[in-house]
Formats: structure tokens, sequence, C-alpha cells
């Protein structure tokens, strides 16, 4: 069906008004599901053209989400340009579209809400003279809807804003569509994220995995406990995130449908949690203790009280219904050095299995997270390890080896899952690494309708060793938007020419709305780099 769709589109190429072939896709990017592009033009003036609420939505006045969303796309759709609207040959003029009318049809659109795992982000769009209408269930798809409009619209080459008479009905193939961004390794400043959240909403991903903290550093301000980043921070004031930061961050991500999950990662991955006393584990030389520390130690009361209290606070700050528990690359070896651990683990009847004692620890949060109702995700060796884990828990599946074998195994267990594995951007290879990326097929895996159906999405996870604000956006993008089309279009969509001449185009836009993604080869763009815009 999708190559007949494919088949059908091309036979649908136009002659501009300079007489050069117009893609029917021009240069969508994820590919929408269902697409029919007319050879019929009409002109959008800049002066006249209206993104306003159809006067049936049930959200037709104070919906703040959207009416940021209209003067964002107008933005967008004509920039800089002074609006001439000159006609396409300069005797004559095509028709002209004047709205695009967005209808929510939802008794509750909400727009007060924030994006959920379970929200819908199903819209059509219907460009037809003299108005355009964009029709969705809530503001979600509503957002991605005019981020598709958006794309439809093109240029002559007397800058006059074209787009063709249009049908498309559009919902994304999984639900979890996520970045993953590393603010320990590397502060990232908030300017930065919020720049990738709009590049996020470019390529209609919809979660931002924040890996906030790490052994490097504690940047996160906690209001309960401000010594974790007094004392673990790279500096205690200008290498934060406050209150403040984390609320604006959270509140630009739903203005954009992103929801913002946050990742505390225990017990490994914690040497900067140094602000808490007796937190970590001493490790020991011998008999003696070496002055360095492990892992969280699991052997102390005053460790769970401590979690108690830090996630009572992250579950206020970070409205999301999930957190990210982390749970991997737990080093056993401090622990196996100290005698109060070993004692611990003789008393529980652990015997010298420290996965048993990871598993003591990983259950204890847990039903702390699930006293402050919340659900989490774990990485997948909190399920490797025998961990009983709760069924609605999460596994994220990052090892690349055998990582369809353990799809299969985690969802035989019965385990909605992410898959993260194929898609770690911080690897850079020489030439159009993109690719590799592009023809990841998250669901082919030895599995039941069943188990496929708890594979409900992916991430595309940019550690940073080697990445900060300086590097960030060329290293994540355009790479990561090959990500986004296989998390949102249809499986059949997957022809490497097809994809590259529209991914070329998608680029271009990026750097036009001041994202400077990297080149994917030789060429250029019609607007080249000059520098991030700043659009209130």
């Amino acid at each position: 069906m999708e190559r007949l769709m494919v088949a059908l589109a091309a036979l649908l190429l136009t002659l501009s008004a300079s007489g050069d072939l117009v893609s029917p896709y021009g240069s969508l990017w994820p590919l929408p599901h269902s697409l029919a592009i007319s050879p019929e033009v009409y002109r959008l003036n800049r002066v006249t053209f209206q993104i306003v609420h159809s006067p049936e939505s049930t959200a037709s006045v104070g919906c703040s989400i959207l009416d940021n969303a209209f003067r964002r796309y107008f933005y967008y759709i004509f920039g800089d340009a002074a609006g001439l609207g000159q006609t396409l040959d300069g005797t004559g003029s095509p028709d002209e579209l004047g709205q695009l009318q967005v209808l929510l049809t939802a008794s509750d659109p909400e727009c007060t809400q924030h994006p959920r795992l379970t929200s819908s982000e199903t819209y059509e769009i219907t460009v037809s003279q003299p108005t355009a209408t964009l029709k969705s269930e809530n503001v979600w798809g509503a957002l991605r809807g005019l981020e598709t409009f958006s794309q439809l619209v093109y240029e002559d080459e007397y800058m006059t804003h074209l787009i063709n008479k249009t049908e498309i009905t559009d919902a994304p193939r999984f639900s979890h569509r996520g970045v993953l961004l590393d603010t320990s390794r590397h502060y990232l400043p908030v300017k930065v994220i919020l720049e990738t959240l709009d590049a996020m909403s470019f390529n209609k991903f919809n979660v931002f995995h924040w890996h906030i903290v790490d052994d490097p550093s504690f940047p996160y301000q906690s209001i309960t406990f401000p010594e974790l980043s007094a004392q673990g921070a790279y500096h205690p004031v200008t290498h934060i995130y406050t209150l403040k930061d984390v609320q604006a961050v959270i509140e630009y991500a739903r203005e954009r449908g992103i929801r913002v999950i946050p990742e505390f990662d225990t017990p490994g991955h914690t040497q900067s949690w140094k602000g808490q006393k007796n937190l970590l584990t001493p490790c020991y030389n011998g008999e003696k203790p070496s002055g360095t520390f492990g892992p969280i130690n699991p052997a102390l009361n005053t460790t769970y009280v401590f979690m108690k209290q830090l996630f009572k606070e992250i579950s206020k700050v970070f409205p999301d219904a999930y957190i990210h528990l982390g749970g991997d690359e737990v080093n056993f070896e401090c622990w196996k050095s100290n005698p109060t651990i070993t004692e611990f683990m003789q008393n529980q009847g652990f015997g010298s299995d420290y996965r048993k004692l990871e598993s003591f620890y990983v259950q204890s949060v847990l039903d702390i997270v699930t006293a402050n109702l919340k659900g989490y995700m774990v990485w997948q060796e909190v399920f490797d390890n025998g961990v009983k884990i709760k069924p609605d828990t999460v596994v994220e599946v990052w090892m690349a080896r055998n990582m369809k074998a353990e799809l299969s195994k985690v969802t035989l267990a019965g385990f909605t899952t992410i898959l993260a594995a194929p898609w770690y951007l911080d690897y850079i290879s020489y030439g159009r690494d993109w690719q590799k990326y592009y023809q990841v097929e998250p669901l082919h895996f030895n599995g039941t309708i069943a188990q496929k159906k708890l594979v409900i999405g992916g991430e595309a996870c940019l550690w940073g060793e080697y990445i900060d604000a300086t590097n960030l956006a060329s290293r994540l993008w355009p790479r990561a938007s090959a990500v986004s089309e296989r998390l949102w279009s249809r499986e059949e969509t997957n022809d490497l020419n097809d994809a590259y001449s529209r991914l070329t185009k998608h680029r271009c836009r990026m750097i036009r709305r001041g994202i400077p993604a990297e080149p994917l080869f030789v060429g250029y763009c019609d607007y080249e780099y000059q520098g991030c815009k700043e659009f209130n």
C-alpha cells in the first residue's frame, strides 16, 4: 500500500513558476502516514494570511499553547520575508489561501495539561482554497499538524509563498519518541536545552529524557538537599539548574508537546552525590578505608530516609507520570571491600551474590517512587539482574549486543519496552552515519504480536563526554532526525534515496530556523546558518 501511495504521488509532480520540478513530498519530515498532494497551488500572503481557531473548536478561546504556537508557526512560515506577494509569473496570480483554521474536537482539548504517554497526536490537514483546516482531538495533535503545515509551504524564485492542495491524515507509529541529553558530563546552559526542545518539535519528538546528574557533576539544585549541588556541581552558582530553570524547561517543553522525564541514576553513577554525608559506600584496602567511595550504600537506614525525601521533591518538581531511575553499570568491587556491606549481606541471607544486594536497594527505591504515585523507567540491567519490578515498569534496552534477544526477553516477561541501543549518537563515524540509524526497525525481533505491542518507542541518546554547548546541535541534528522518522512514519517508509532528498531539505529548514545542524553531504542551503535567532 505504501509503495502504491508513493507511485501515485510521483504522478503529481507539478511545475513551479520557474519550470523546476517540485517533489510531491516537498521536504516533509517525518513523512506522514497518508498523503495526497494535488497540482493545484495557492499563494500565501504574509499581510493577509492567518492561523486561527476554528469557530467550531472546543478551544476557540483561552488556549495559550495554541495561541503561542500560532505566532511561532507564522514566523517559521514567513520568517523575515518582506511579504511582497508577487505573482507566479508576473502576469497572473493563483488562488490565495486566506486562513488555516485549527479545529479541536475533544471536550477537553488538554490546553492546561501536560502531555502524557497516552496523549493522542493524531491530526488531519486539508488544504483547499480559500481556507485550510487542521483537525485534531487535542492540542498535541494540533502542534504536530502545525509543524507539517509549515513544511508544506515553499517559495518560488520571486519569494512568493506557495502551498499545494493537500490531504493528510497522520499519527505517530510509536507513542514514545525521545531524545536523551546528558547534563552532568558537561553542563548545558538552559538556552541550549530550549533550543534543543525547539529542534525536537521540528522533528516531532515528544520526550526529553533529562539525564540530569551522574558521576562527574550534580547540577540539579535540590530544595531539600542544597549541599548536593553545592558540593557536587562543577560550580555551585554558574553550573546548576535552579527550580526556576527546571520549571522553565518543563513549561517550554509543554508548549511544544514534549514530556520531560528526569533521570536520577542510582546506586551507581553517583560519585557527585558527595554532598550528602554517609550516602556513598567507603571503599576499603584490606582492613582500612582507601579514601575512595563507591556506589550508594544500601546497608544504612539513613540511605532510604534520604531517598524518600529526595524523590518526594523530584515527584513534585517534575509533573510527568514517570521518573527514570537508571540502575545500570553498578560496580560491585567497592561493596565487596566494605566490611559493613559484607555483614549486612550475611544478615539478609544474600551470601556473596551482590546482584541480590543491588536488587534489595533498587526494589526499595521503586517502592519509594511508587509511594509518590509515579511510574518508573529503568535501564535493562535492572531486569537482567532479576530485580522484582512491577508489571508497569518501563525497561529501556541500551546494550547493542544481543539487542534483539533482549527485546524478546523483556517483552516475553510482559514489560513495556523502549529501544535505545542502536541510537547512541555520541558515537561518531565519518560519512553518512544517519543511514544506519534510519535503517533500524524496532520490531524486527522474535516475538508475538502481543510482545511487539509492548515496544512503545525509542530514544536517540547523546551522552556528554565529548559534547557541550559548542557542538551539541551539530552532533544531534540531523542525525536524530533519522530516528524521528523511524519512530513516527510507517515501517514501509524506508527508501534511503527519498529520505536523503527530504532530509537534506529538512536540514536546511532547521538551519533557517536557527538550528546549526550539520550537513549530510556536499551542497548548500539557500539560507546558510547565520547564528541562533531569538523568538519570543
